[in-house]
C-alpha cells in the first residue's frame, strides 16, 4: 500500500477542486449574510497563507483565533495548518487571567480578532508577551479600533498577499491546531492535535452511525469554533463539501431558528443550553428540513429531548466527547436491535451517551484501579478511552492525562450495558455519597428538569453531619412560572428514591456557567458553602 500522509491539506484541495460552487454562509453583525462559496474561499485561504509569510510567522508558529464563527474563521482554520502553522482558536469567554495565561502558553505569534470582540481583547495586549501583531477582521460591528502599530487589517492584508501554491505537510503527525481545557481548577491545560488525527476524527463524523454528514447535508454548527474544533464539523464541510452555514455572533434562539427555518438546515449542533432556549421559537416555524439535532457538551436532559421528539419529530441526538477526545467519543443512536423497545425504553436509550464511536475503545474501572468493569448495565466507574484522535498528554504540562497503561481519564463516572450504551451517572468529583450510598446528581438534575415549570437545575453536594454528604438543588424557575422548594421535592417523590430527595432546594436566578457552557458546580459549592457557614 503506498504510504500517503493524512493532513488536511488534501481535505483543503479536496473541497477546492470538487466543490467550487457550493456555499459557505455567514450571519452578520447587523442582522443580514455574507454568502460565498468553497471556491472564492478556497482563494483567499491560499492568500492568508502567504499572509503569514508576509508578517514573518514561524514556520510552525501559533497562529490565535478570538473570534465567532464565520467564512473567515474557516480560512484560519486552514490556511494555518496547511502551511505548517499551529491554529490556536481562543475561547472569548475565558476568564481575562486565563486568556493571558493560555495566549502566553501556547506562545501566540498572531491573533486574528472579529472586530466586535475588540473591546474584549484589546485590554489584554500588553500582557502578551509574544503576540507581536493582531489582526482585525471586519465583522460590521462599530467597535473602537485602536490606533497602535501592532494592528493590522485583515482584508488590506489579504488584497496584497500572493496566494501559496504550494501548501503540503509530509509528516501527518505534526501539529495542526490546539485548545485549551476550559480550566475548571487550575489553569487551563493544552491538548495539541495532528493533522492524522483531524482527518480520522472528520471522517469519523461522516459515518452512518455517527453524524452521518454529507454532500447534500445543510450544516449549522452553533457550537463555537473555539470549542473543541466546532466538534470536527468545520473540517467534516470541507471534506463532503456540505453547504455550511455559520451562525456569527447573534446566538439568540430567535437568530438560530430563523436560520435553521431560511436555510433550509439539515443538521444543526450546539450545546444543551442553546436547545432549551430555541424550544418555544419553534412555534409555528418550518424546520422539517432537520435531519439531526446534534447536541453535547453536558447531559441533554431526557424531558428535552422528548420535547424535541414532540415538536419536530426528531428527538436531541446526543453525543459524548471532551477537548481532549477532539471531540467525538460516543453517539447516541438508537440501534436496529433495541428499535422496537417502548417509548420508554427507546427514550432512556437516547438519554444516554450512546455507544463509543469506531475507532475508539472505552472501558470502565473502579477508582484507583485498571481492572474493566463489567459492561452488565449496573457496575459504576470511570470511563477511560483510547484511540487514534485521543489525547495521550498536555501541551507543555506534567499534569497526567492518560493511566499509565495508555487509557484516557475522563472524569465521567458511568455505567456500561451488555449493548455498550454508556450511561454518565456524575463526574468523579460531583458524586455524592450520603450515609453510604451514592446519589448521582445527573439522574437528580435530569428528574428536576423534567418539572414542567424548571428551566435549569445543577445538584451539588455539601457536608451533612450526619450523613456525610446531602444533596442540594439550585432550581432555575421558566420563564413567567411561579415555583417553591416544596413544588421541586413534592415532584420528586416518586421520581426517585426517597433519600435522593434534597431537603434544600436554592431558588436561584441562573445556573452559573464555565466557559464552553457546562453548569459551574464549583461556584455553586463556594456559594452555599459559604452562606451556610
Amino acid at each position: 500500500m503506498q504510504d500517503v500522509p493524512l493532513s488536511l491539506t488534501h481535505v483543503f484541495e479536496r473541497a477546492e477542486r470538487l466543490w467550487p460552487h457550493k456555499e459557505i454562509v455567514t450571519a452578520t453583525v447587523g442582522g443580514g449574510r455574507e454568502r460565498t462559496t468553497y471556491g472564492a474561499w478556497a482563494e483567499r485561504t491560499r492568500r492568508l497563507a502567504g499572509v503569514f509569510d508576509d508578517l514573518g510567522i514561524s514556520s510552525d508558529g501559533r497562529v490565535g483565533t478570538f473570534a465567532w464563527n464565520s467564512a473567515r474563521h474557516l480560512e484560519l482554520y486552514f490556511a494555518a495548518p496547511c502551511s505548517g502553522r499551529v491554529l490556536h482558536t481562543l475561547n472569548i469567554r475565558l476568564f481575562p487571567e486565563q486568556l493571558t495565561y493560555v495566549a502566553n502558553h501556547a506562545e501566540d505569534e498572531v491573533v486574528f480578532v472579529d472586530r466586535s470582540l475588540m473591546p474584549l481583547f484589546w485590554p489584554r495586549i500588553d500582557e502578551l508577551t509574544t503576540v507581536k501583531y493582531v489582526v482585525v477582521m471586519d465583522d460590521g460591528a462599530d467597535a473602537e479600533i485602536p490606533d497602535d502599530p501592532r494592528i493590522r487589517d485583515y482584508e488590506e492584508l489579504l488584497a496584497a498577499a500572493s496566494p501559496v501554491a504550494d501548501l503540503a505537510i509530509e509528516d501527518e503527525n505534526q501539529a495542526a491546531a490546539m485548545c485549551y481545557t476550559s480550566g475548571t481548577t487550575g489553569n487551563p491545560k493544552g491538548v495539541v492535535y495532528s493533522h492524522r488525527s483531524m482527518v480520522l476524527h472528520a471522517m469519523a463524523t461522516m459515518l452512518a452511525d455517527t453524524f452521518g454528514l454529507c454532500e447534500r447535508d445543510v450544516v449549522l454548527p452553533v457550537v463555537p469554533q473555539f470549542h473543541a474544533n466546532a466538534w470536527g464539523l468545520a473540517h467534516a464541510v470541507a471534506m463532503t463539501g456540505a453547504t455550511i452555514i455559520m451562525p456569527g455572533p447573534d446566538l439568540s434562539p430567535k437568530a438560530i431558528a430563523t436560520l435553521i427555518e431560511e436555510e433550509h438546515v439539515t443538521l444543526a449542533a450546539g450545546v444543551p443550553t442553546i436547545w432549551m432556549g430555541m424550544l418555544p421559537e419553534l412555534d409555528g416555524r418550518d424546520v422539517s428540513s432537520l435531519r439531526q439535532i446534534l447536541c453535547g457538551g453536558s447531559a441533554v436532559p431526557r424531558a428535552l429531548s422528548e420535547a424535541y421528539r414532540e415538536k419536530t419529530g426528531k428527538p436531541i441526538l446526543q453525543a459524548w466527547g471532551m477537548t481532549e477526545t477532539s471531540p467525538l467519543g460516543s453517539i447516541a443512536n438508537v440501534t436496529s436491535a433495541l428499535e422496537d423497545g417502548s417509548e420508554d425504553e427507546l427514550a432512556a436509550l437516547r438519554a444516554s451517551v450512546g455507544q463509543i464511536s469506531p475507532l475508539v475503545d472505552a472501558r470502565h474501572v473502579e477508582a484507583g484501579t485498571t481492572e474493566p468493569l463489567p459492561w452488565d448495565g449496573e457496575a459504576q466507574g470511570e470511563l477511560q478511552v483510547r484511540g487514534a484522535w485521543i489525547a495521550a498528554g498536555y501541551y507543555d504540562d506534567e499534569r497526567p492525562c492518560n493511566t499509565p497503561d495508555g487509557w484516557l481519564m475522563t472524569g465521567d463516572v458511568v455505567t456500561i450495558d451488555e449493548h455498550g450504551y454508556i450511561r454518565i451517572v456524575d463526574r468523579t468529583k460531583d458524586v455524592i455519597k450520603s450515609g453510604g450510598e451514592w446519589i448521582s446528581s445527573v439522574e437528580l438534575e435530569n428528574e428536576i428538569m423534567a418539572h414542567p415549570d424548571v428551566a435549569e437545575a445543577a445538584v451539588i453536594g455539601l457536608a451533612d453531619q450526619k450523613w456525610g454528604e446531602r444533596p442540594v438543588a439550585c432550581v432555575v424557575a421558566a420563564d413567567g412560572k411561579e415555583l417553591t422548594a416544596e413544588d421541586v421535592r413534592t415532584f420528586l417523590d416518586g421520581r426517585v428514591a426517597k433519600f435522593w430527595i434534597p431537603e434544600r432546594v436554592e431558588l436561584i436566578d441562573e445556573v452559573p456557567k464555565t466557559s464552553v457552557g457546562k453548569f459551574s458546580k464549583k461556584d455553586l459549592r463556594e456559594r452555599f458553602a459559604a452562606a451556610e457557614a
